[in-house]
């Protein structure tokens, strides 16, 4: 396989596994339409720099640890499904929580960290990071560096990402006087929530192939 054949597979494996439906998407869609597409794209860059740190992590070899160490894949597993139950309790709790009329959706002094949450919720799914360590080197040519072009290979997954979230984000944009209502925000925060916590329960339950 040469570079440009890499490179051209790759793009299209990576924009297929882009808009597959996951807990990116429901974290950034959520976010743009209950928090508004500033805070949302805040947690897609969060996601896609938990992306290119993977990228790098499985170039340097040192993703290999999950592919080989029972341990080590469990302990970022249980660290992983307890974060997601975290964020998941907290939208459920905002969910049943009255607003009182003439407040804002999310008081400023106390709007979480979306980049950090975005970065977290992907550096702490250990399947990522096993995908990442049996992906990427279906993608290498002999000939080239392996860190480098591994980088340039999350790299491009990452832009094609940040832009999907970007559509996600601009497609909330005409329904946000609806989305500003009492109801709407507090149903998405609980079909949100419930996702996530969906998600911990399935990761704490699947072992880890091969």
């Amino acid at each position: 396989m040469d570079v440009a054949t890499a490179l051209l597979s790759f793009s299209i494996a990576a924009a297929l596994l882009t808009i597959t439906p996951g807990l990116d998407t429901a974290l950034v869609l959520r976010t743009a339409a209950v928090e508004g597409p500033r805070r949302a794209m805040l947690a897609g860059a969060g996601v896609v720099t938990g992306v290119l740190a993977w990228g790098l992590i499985a170039a340097l070899g040192l993703g290999a640890v999950l592919a080989v160490s029972e341990l080590a894949y469990r302990c970022l597993q249980l660290a992983g499904a307890a974060y997601l139950i975290w964020l998941g309790i907290g939208m459920l709790r905002g969910a049943f929580r009255a607003r009182e009329p003439g407040l804002p959706r999310v008081m400023a002094p106390s709007a979480p960290n979306w980049f950090l949450r975005g970065v977290m919720t992907n550096l702490l799914n250990p399947k990522v990071g096993v995908f990442y360590i049996s992906f990427l080197p279906q993608f290498l040519p002999v000939s080239v560096p392996v860190v480098p072009f591994s980088v340039l290979l999350a790299g491009i997954h990452a832009s094609m990402g940040l832009i999907f979230f970007a559509a996600l984000t601009a497609a909330t944009v005409p329904f946000q006087n609806a989305l500003n209502g009492p109801r709407l925000p507090r149903l998405l925060d609980g079909v949100t929530g419930s996702v996530l916590i969906g998600f911990a329960l399935r990761l704490l339950t699947e072992r880890r192939v091969g």
